[in-house]
C-alpha cells in the first residue's frame, strides 16, 4: 500500500437563512433553493429550526409525523436517522420542526455551550450532504443564535422595504458578534431581494443602495412577488414540484444556480 496517497472526505457546506423580521421569504426561501439545488444534482439536507415549523409543512412534513425531529436530535432524545425524513424532491431530506422546539430556548439559557447544540449535531452530517441549509426563527435569540454558530456562512432574504434597511444593520451587527465570539469563520454568503414588485419605487430604491453598499454581495437575482410561491407550501411542495413554469420557480432556481456558481 503507498502510505502516501492522501484521501479526501467531501465537506458538505452549511448555510443558515436569517432575518429577524417575518415575513420576508425566509423559508419559502430555503425550501425553493434547497429543492433546486437538489434538482441541480447536489445532496441537501434541510433543517427547520423554528417552533412553528413552517419548513417541515412546505415540504410535506405535517406535525403529526413530524417527530422525532431537531429538538430531539440536540435533547439527545433521538439519533440522527431517525429525525431526517425525505421530501417529494429527490436528493433533499429534512429533519423537521415541532412544537417542543419552543421549550428549547428556555432550556438552553442555562447550559454551558448554549450556542453550540446545533453545530454539535450538524457536523458529523457536513460528509452525507453537500448542502446543509437552516431555517431559523425571525428573532435573534439564542435558536437563531445556534444556527448562525452551526453555519459556514449567512444568506439574507430581505424585502424591498423601509423597515428593513433598518433590521439589516441589527442582524449585520449579530453577525460580527457570532464571528467574534463564537464562529471566527463565518462569512455572510450574500443578501438576495425577495417578493420584489418592480413599479413601487421604494423597491428600487432600496435594492439601488443596499447595492451600492454591499456590491458583491447581493446576489444579482431577484425574487418576484408571486402567488404560486405563496400557494405552494399549503400543498407540502416545493415550487419546483408545485409550478415549475411560474415566475417564482425560475427566480429561486437561477438563485440556486447563482450559490453554486459563487462557490465554485
Amino acid at each position: 500500500m503507498n502510505n502516501n496517497i492522501m484521501y479526501t472526505i467531501k465537506m458538505g457546506k452549511s448555510f443558515c437563512f436569517v432575518n429577524q423580521k417575518g415575513g420576508v421569504g425566509k423559508t419559502t426561501s430555503t425550501i425553493n433553493i434547497g429543492a433546486y439545488l437538489a434538482e441541480l444534482g447536489r445532496s441537501v439536507l434541510l433543517v427547520d429550526f423554528d417552533s412553528q415549523s413552517n419548513l417541515s409543512s412546505g415540504v410535506g412534513i405535517s406535525a403529526e409525523i413530524s417527530k422525532p425531529g431537531i429538538y430531539e436530535l440536540i435533547s439527545g432524545l433521538a439519533a440522527t436517522d431517525e429525525a431526517i425524513r425525505s421530501t417529494p424532491v429527490s436528493g433533499l431530506s429534512v429533519i423537521p420542526a415541532n412544537i417542543d422546539l419552543s421549550g428549547a430556548a428556555v432550556e438552553l439559557i442555562d447550559q454551558e455551550k448554549r450556542d453550540f447544540f446545533l453545530a454539535k449535531v450538524l457536523e458529523p452530517l457536513k460528509s452525507r450532504y453537500d448542502f446543509i441549509l437552516i431555517d431559523c426563527p425571525p428573532s435573534l435569540g439564542v435558536l437563531t443564535l445556534n444556527g448562525i454558530t452551526a453555519a459556514d456562512a449567512v444568506l439574507i432574504p430581505m424585502q424591498c422595504e423601509y423597515f428593513a434597511m433598518e433590521g439589516l444593520s441589527h442582524l449585520l451587527q449579530t453577525v460580527r458578534r457570532v464571528q467574534d465570539s463564537l464562529n471566527p469563520a463565518l462569512k455572510i454568503e450574500g443578501i438576495f431581494f425577495t417578493m420584489y414588485d418592480s413599479r413601487t419605487r421604494l423597491a428600487q430604491q432600496v435594492m439601488k443602495e443596499v447595492g451600492s453598499y454591499f456590491k458583491d454581495k447581493v446576489f444579482s437575482t431577484v425574487i418576484p412577488r408571486n402567488v404560486r410561491l405563496s400557494e405552494a407550501p399549503s400543498h407540502g411542495l416545493p415550487i419546483s414540484v408545485y409550478d415549475p413554469q411560474c415566475l417564482g420557480a425560475k427566480a429561486y432556481k437561477s438563485l440556486a444556480q447563482e450559490i453554486l456558481d459563487r462557490g465554485n
